[in-house]
C-alpha cells in the first residue's frame, strides 16, 4: 500500500467515489458522524454521497428523526445516526465537559446556573416541542439566565452533551431545539466497551486507512482509549505500514476500493467542513502542506469548499445563486486539465440539482 492507494480507499471507504446508501441515515451511519456546523455544507456532504438525492430529501431525514444533529465530540456538531446518538454522548461527552470547565468558571457558569436552566429548558420544550434559539434564550432570559457573550449557547451545547437537549428541524433558516428524550425516544443502549469497539470499527470502516492517532483525534479520545480500542477489533482489522506510518483499514473498504478506482479518480466537490479533511488529524495524505492556508484562510478555524481529484485536493470552489441559476465556480491551485474542467463541470451541475429550488436552473461558470 502507498500514499496512492490509501487516497483510492477512503475515497470509497467514506462513499464518496463508491455509494452503497439508499438514505440519508444510511450515508451517516456508514461514516458514524459527519461534521455540521456548518448546516447547508453538511447536507451538501451527505447528499454528495447519496446519488440523485436533493436538500428537501435530506431534511425531511432530519424531520422524520432518523439523523440528528448534535454535539457527540470535540465540542463539535455532527450529524449522527439517531440510533447511535445517545451511546456515542456517553462515551465521549465527558472529556469534553472536563476541558470546557475552565472556560465556563470564565462564562460564570456553575452547577447552580445550569441546574437552573435544565430545568427551565426542559419545561419550556415539553410545552413547546420545538423552540429556536432565540426562543430558547428568551426562555432562559425570563428565568433571569443571562445568554449574552456567548453563555446562551454554551449553556445549550453543555446541556445537549449531557443528553438533554438536540438539534431538531429547521423552521425557515433558523434551527429549532428539542428534549433528546422526546424526539428520539429510543435508541442502541452500549456499555463502555461495547461502544468503544463500536466505535473504532465503524470510524475505520468508514474512514480507513486511518492512524490510532487520526482515530483518537477525530473522537476526541485519549490515544490510550484508542489503542484499547483498536486491540478490541484487531480480529477485524487490518494493518499496513506507508512511509513509517501504520496505518489500520477494513478489509471490506480494501475490497470495495478494488472495484471502484476508475471512479476514485474522478472529480468531485466538497463543502469546507466535510469528513474527507475533518476526518483525521493529519491531512497531509489528501493535501499539500503548501495549499493548506487556501483551505484554511489565516488559520481562522473556517475551511473553504474544496475539489478533490484523483482522492488529492486541488483546489477550492464557490456556489452562487443569480437569476434563479446556481453556479459553482472553480479556483484551482494550477490550471485544470481539459478532462479535469469537463469533470468539473459535471460536479458542478449535480451539486446544482441536489441545491436548487423549484424554478431554478443548474448551471457552471
Amino acid at each position: 500500500m502507498n500514499a496512492g492507494d490509501i487516497r483510492t480507499i477512503r475515497v470509497t471507504s467514506q462513499q464518496i467515489a463508491s455509494s452503497t446508501s439508499s438514505t440519508p441515515s444510511s450515508v451517516v451511519a456508514r461514516l458514524l458522524a459527519m461534521q455540521a456546523q456548518d448546516y447547508r455544507g453538511a447536507l451538501w456532504s451527505i447528499g454528495l454521497r447519496l446519488p440523485g438525492s436533493n436538500v428537501a430529501e435530506i431534511e425531511q431525514a432530519i424531520a422524520a428523526r432518523t439523523i440528528v444533529r448534535t454535539w457527540p465530540m470535540r465540542r463539535t456538531l455532527h450529524f449522527v445516526a439517531a440510533e447511535d446518538a445517545r451511546w456515542m454522548l456517553r462515551l465521549l461527552t465527558p472529556r469534553t465537559i472536563k476541558g470546557m470547565t475552565g472556560r465556563l468558571a470564565q462564562l460564570e457558569i456553575d452547577d447552580a446556573v445550569l441546574a437552573r436552566s435544565r430545568k427551565t429548558l426542559e419545561k419550556a420544550l415539553r410545552e413547546h416541542s420545538l423552540l429556536t434559539r432565540d426562543e430558547m434564550y428568551e426562555v432562559l432570559a425570563r428565568a433571569k439566565i443571562p445568554t449574552a457573550n456567548q453563555r446562551g449557547i454554551h449553556i445549550i451545547s453543555r446541556l445537549s452533551q449531557e443528553g438533554l437537549l438536540c438539534f431538531g428541524p429547521h423552521r425557515g433558516n433558523a434551527p429549532t431545539f428539542a428534549l433528546l428524550d422526546e424526539w428520539i425516544p429510543e435508541s442502541r443502549d452500549l456499555d463502555r466497551d461495547e461502544a468503544l469497539a463500536e466505535l473504532t470499527a465503524r470510524y475505520f470502516r468508514g474512514h480507513g486507512p486511518a492512524t490510532v492517532r487520526d482515530f483518537a483525534w477525530w473522537a476526541g479520545m485519549t490515544l490510550g482509549d484508542a489503542r484499547a480500542g483498536v486491540a478490541m477489533m484487531a480480529a477485524e482489522l487490518a494493518e499496513e505500514s506507508v512511509e513509517g506510518k501504520t496505518y489500520i483499514v477494513s478489509p471490506e473498504a480494501v475490497e470495495v476500493s478494488a472495484g471502484a478506482k476508475r471512479r476514485a479518480r474522478d472529480v468531485y466537490l466538497l463543502p469546507g467542513f466535510d469528513e474527507y479533511m475533518l476526518g483525521y488529524g493529519d491531512r497531509g495524505i489528501a493535501l499539500d502542506v503548501a495549499h493548506a492556508p487556501k483551505i484554511v484562510p489565516g488559520n481562522n478555524g473556517m475551511f473553504m469548499p474544496t475539489i478533490v481529484a484523483r482522492g488529492r485536493v486541488i483546489g477550492t470552489w464557490r456556489a452562487a445563486t443569480s437569476r434563479g441559476t446556481v453556479s459553482a465556480t472553480p479556483f484551482p491551485f494550477a490550471p485544470l486539465s481539459a478532462s479535469d474542467a469537463r469533470a468539473f463541470a459535471t460536479a458542478a451541475k449535480r451539486y446544482a440539482l441536489f441545491v436548487q429550488r423549484q424554478g431554478e436552473r443548474a448551471s457552471t461558470s
